[in-house]
């Protein structure tokens, strides 16, 4: 049962005077409950309990807490269908995606659980001492990875499961040994409290602290600037815009004691097509791009919003084809209305750039809150002299560029900001050729993707979804994956201690 209060620690709350509801995009229509914008007595009283308890939770053995995180897993799926109704009913998504992203949840959760049923994904180094080394003797040095502290996680849009309440921030940071404040995202603040309520169950069957999870409402930014500032708070994770988190990051560093935020933000994600892939298999490349860009109305981090090729007759032909197919794929519902106005305010203001062509844009009538699909061009000469031109357009929104030769498109990539993912379209002809072009964009991405597409992040220990600035505010670390886990720790050693002081993995 969805209350629209807050959970701090293991009760609900709602001492605040802000309400507001969530929207149906679909409908264009307010859902009924009422949300309690938590206010700064809630905001206090969660962070203390959090304080609290992060000695007591950070010290359990893991496979204590590994049963709690395989709890919540037992508990989301218990939620039912009034989790998956809840999730249509604010996202304007799907029923097949609803139970997509509870299953990518879910097993998110199990993983971690996994990863922490022993001690070694803390990483135990041992040094023995040499007492009898000369000139000095060495002494005795053994580290491993301890918990930070209380991390803040701030719920996404796009992912009101996989990247929210009990998302891959929340369910690494649990693993570390950390105590948990979500903000949840006010497009699905119900989504957010009934997974909360699951969370809290579980904390209470596995005999977890009170304070170990808490769950605050917020319509505006006051609430996450608050805790972002709040001097119990040791760590940051947030996923969502580059403005967004860039003023989180700001915050932070301005601190009398400056914290990590890991923000995942703004991705264009470059695909690169060789002339001899584009001369082979144009037609199917165009099919599948088109799936790529409409795939959750272009509303994922690693949507493919920049395509690049060397210009020629077989390229002209490939625009041409990736508009028909893209447009022609059914209009989808956006998230809601402020990120549906974004998408075709930020589409017309490209659209109007210098150098810009329109090769096609979805024409049928639409309902509420429905995308158009868009695929514009330009010249690799214009991309180059226009830094509008390399900002995200969050939706189904793509643009091919097209270059001279191939010392322009490497010019290009080497101009980019940071993204998430690269990715490059060839033949297996082309692979000897292609070093200089995964150098370059080795240096500006996190991941990349050969003879593939970017959309799909697959929850592994190999992951890395990060990069450079943009596209994440530390480029050492991964928001996805069982390494992920490595944001909320810090090395920790102990120096000639007794061995009956030390912990058992260091023994």
């Amino acid at each position: 049962m969805i209350t629209g209060k807050n959970y701090i620690g293991f009760s609900l709350s709602g001492k605040g005077t802000k309400t507001y509801k969530t929207l149906d995009p679909k409908t264009n229509q307010e859902n009924p409950t009422f949300f309690i914008e938590a206010n700064s007595e809630e905001i206090d009283k969660a962070l203390q309990m959090a304080t609290a308890a992060f000695p007591v939770y950070s010290n359990m053995p893991g496979t204590k807490r590994a049963q709690f995180l395989n709890a919540i897993a037992d508990e989301i799926l218990d939620l039912g269908d009034e989790l998956i109704q809840t999730y249509m009913s604010e996202s304007g998504l799907s029923e097949g995606r609803a139970k997509g992203e509870r299953g990518r949840t879910i097993g998110q959760l199990r993983m971690f659980a996994s990863l922490i049923e022993t001690d070694h994904w803390r990483h135990p180094i041992i040094d023995k001492a040499i007492p009898d080394r000369a000139p000095i003797p060495k002494p005795d040095l053994r580290q491993l990875l301890i918990a930070l502290g209380p991390v803040v996680v701030f719920g996404a849009s796009n992912f009101p499961l996989a990247y929210s309440t009990a998302g891959g921030d929340t369910a690494s940071a649990l693993a570390a040994g950390c105590p948990v404040i979500v903000k949840s995202h006010p497009m699905h603040a119900g989504t957010g409290e009934l997974v909360a309520s699951a969370i809290i169950k579980a904390a209470k069957d596995t005999g977890m602290p009170e304070g170990v999870f808490s769950n605050l409402n917020s319509a505006g930014i006051e609430v996450g600037q608050q805790l972002v500032k709040h001097p119990r708070v040791k760590a940051v994770g947030f996923t969502g815009s580059i403005r967004g988190g860039r003023a989180l990051y700001d915050i932070a560093a301005k601190r009398e004691e400056p914290i990590p935020v890991f923000a995942e933000m703004g991705s264009i994600n470059p695909v690169i097509i060789t002339s001899k892939a584009l001369k082979n298999r144009a037609t199917a490349i165009a099919t599948t791009y088109s799936k790529s860009i409409n795939l959750g109305t272009g509303q994922f981090c690693t949507n493919p919003g920049l395509i690049l090729a060397i210009e020629s007759p077989a390229l002209t032909s490939f625009i041409n084809d990736l508009g028909e197919k893209t447009t022609a794929i059914a209009s989808q519902s956006m998230l809601h209305p402020n990120i549906h106005k974004a998408f075709e305010n930020k589409g017309t203001e490209v659209i109007a750039q210098e150098g810009t062509t329109l090769v096609a844009r979805y024409k049928a009538e639409i309902p509420n809150n429905h995308a158009r699909a868009t695929v514009v061009t330009v010249s690799g000469t214009a991309f180059l002299n226009n830094s509008n031109l390399h900002q995200e357009v969050f939706g189904p929104f793509s643009m091919v560029v097209k270059c001279s030769d191939e010392a322009q498109l490497l010019d290009v990539i080497s101009n980019l900001e940071g993204q998430l993912t690269g990715t490059i379209i060839a033949e297996e002809e082309d692979y000897k050729s292609l070093q200089p072009l995964i150098e370059k964009l080795q240096n500006r991405v996190g991941r990349i993707i050969i003879n593939g597409v970017p959309t799909g992040v697959e929850v592994c220990d190999a992951m890395t979804h990060g990069g450079p600035y943009p596209a994440s505010t530390d480029s050492r670390f991964t928001a996805v994956g069982s390494q992920a886990i490595k944001r909320w720790v810090r090395p920790f050693s102990y120096q000639d201690f007794p061995e009956e002081l030390l912990p058992g993995i260091l023994k």
